[in-house]
């Protein structure tokens, strides 16, 4: 993997680094390192207004998620991949802690994971402002509708997912997504 950039947070050195991307450091990156004190609370606003009516709370665009991420240590990143996509594809690289993953179908097979409350409920409290991700969108609409149903009141679809749809020649990551954003992610 290539590393594009570094930013200071807290004393820890983050990378923003893509093997399929050579995007530097964005400027909002930079501004999510010393937000304001209603930083956090205007990006929620937007992504509340951005979706309505919506059966959840709202949709961010990943760049906001990461924002979000790196300003408050107790908002949640929820991967709903498979296991063997975080393993074949990669992953987020946020703080321990932020990033949690939970299956919303099983693999092999492709079963709904019917243990995916029970397993949010012992990573997550209801009152949490909770990121749910997948490849490009759909599971983590999902993911966000069923958490809200089930009584967890800050549930955020992120936009365009992990690797974002596809391009015209059938590839992903060039269209959209968290790591066609340049934002840091661990490759396989």
């Amino acid at each position: 993997m290539r590393q594009t950039g570094a930013l200071q947070y807290k004393g820890q050195t983050r990378v923003a680094s893509s093997a399929h991307n050579n995007n530097p450091i964005k400027p909002w990156m930079k501004n999510a390192m010393n937000p304001n004190p209603h930083y956090v609370s205007d990006i929620l606003a937007a992504a509340r207004a951005r979706i309505q009516p919506a059966p959840y709370a709202g949709a961010v665009t990943p760049q906001e998620a990461y924002a979000l991420l790196e300003a408050d240590a107790n908002i949640k990143l929820i991967d709903v991949r498979t296991d063997a996509e975080r393993d074949w594809v990669g992953r987020v690289d946020v703080r321990q802690g932020q990033h949690e993953a939970i299956q919303w179908n099983t693999y092999p097979g492709a079963l709904f994971n019917i243990e995916f409350l029970q397993q949010l409920a012992a990573r997550a409290g209801k009152q949490d402002v909770l990121l749910f991700l997948c490849r490009s969108g759909v599971r983590s609409r999902h993911a966000a509708k069923l958490a809200t149903e089930h009584g967890y009141q800050n549930c955020f679809d992120i936009l365009e997912g992990f690797e974002g749809d596809k391009d015209g020649h059938g590839h992903r990551r060039t269209v959209g997504g968290w790591c066609q954003a340049g934002l840091p992610w661990l490759g396989a």
